[in-house]
């Protein structure tokens, strides 16, 4: 039986959605047939925009950048955490990714399957589940290099507040400035992940992982494939992310 090929990725489009204060997404024509003889897209996004990975760097300057890690932190056979129906915001703690790490070995790719892709586009993607800090240390403390979610952070991602400019500006003037607001993000996930020894990465924004889940509860092995673009002494970069199912 051939092997299935799926995707992982969501498409690149103008004005798709970025995680609170990414740049923008836009892609226009910069050389089209009818006058250059070419079609050629020229774009602007954001290192962390879509589908892509972070390298250590995107935290911790001192950390390796997504050029200094090795070719192999960015593929492997994956393991699934099946964390669906969990509630909004829900905390992902070291007794709920238990049996996937039993599963792990030397080069495994575990990938967090909230089910949260279905809210791509929608406010309700913000409030996915986020794995705390022990459980990132238990995920480092297995082995495990890479880690896969369907969900825009590892991390909590904080409440965009309200979409009107004047609201949003008046709450600003009313909070206390020494305040540290209670939603702002911490990436404490984020820095044990990256900062595991060797250097670590989080892929972010996958599509949906229901295959993959079925092929592994059929006993069908799983393997994926994030590879990032080439970008020189970056935080991370947009991926193709593919799995091979079987």
């Amino acid at each position: 039986m051939a092997a299935t090929l799926v995707d992982l990725t969501h498409q690149v489009t103008t004005a798709m959605p970025v995680y609170p204060g990414d740049p923008t997404v836009l892609l226009e024509p910069a050389l089209t047939t009818a006058t250059a003889g070419v079609n050629v897209l020229a774009l602007h996004l954001g290192s962390q925009s879509g589908t892509h990975v972070d390298a250590p760097y995107h935290v911790d300057v001192t950390w390796p950048t997504l050029d200094g890690l090795p070719l192999e932190r960015f593929t492997g056979p994956a393991v699934l955490a099946d964390l669906r129906g969990l509630e909004p915001r829900a905390a992902v703690t070291p007794d709920l990714l238990a049996p996937a790490l039993e599963r792990v070995g030397e080069g495994s790719v575990l990938l967090l399957a909230t089910g949260w892709a279905r809210h791509w586009g929608t406010d309700a993607y913000l409030a996915h589940p986020a794995l705390t800090p022990e459980a990132a240390g238990a995920i480092v403390a297995a082995g495990v290099r890479t880690v896969g979610v369907d969900a825009p952070s590892v991390d909590p991602t904080p409440d965009p507040g309200p979409g009107d400019p004047a609201v949003a500006a008046l709450l600003a003037d009313l909070a206390d400035e020494h305040d540290r607001p209670a939603d702002e993000p911490t990436l404490a996930a984020h820095r044990v992940l990256l900062g595991a020894p060797g250097g670590g990465v989080i892929a972010e924004n996958l599509t949906d992982l229901r295959p993959l889940l079925a092929a592994q509860e059929a006993g069908l092995p799983v393997e994926v494939s994030l590879f990032p673009l080439r970008l020189v002494a970056a935080d991370g970069a947009p991926v193709r992310a593919v799995a091979r199912l079987g």
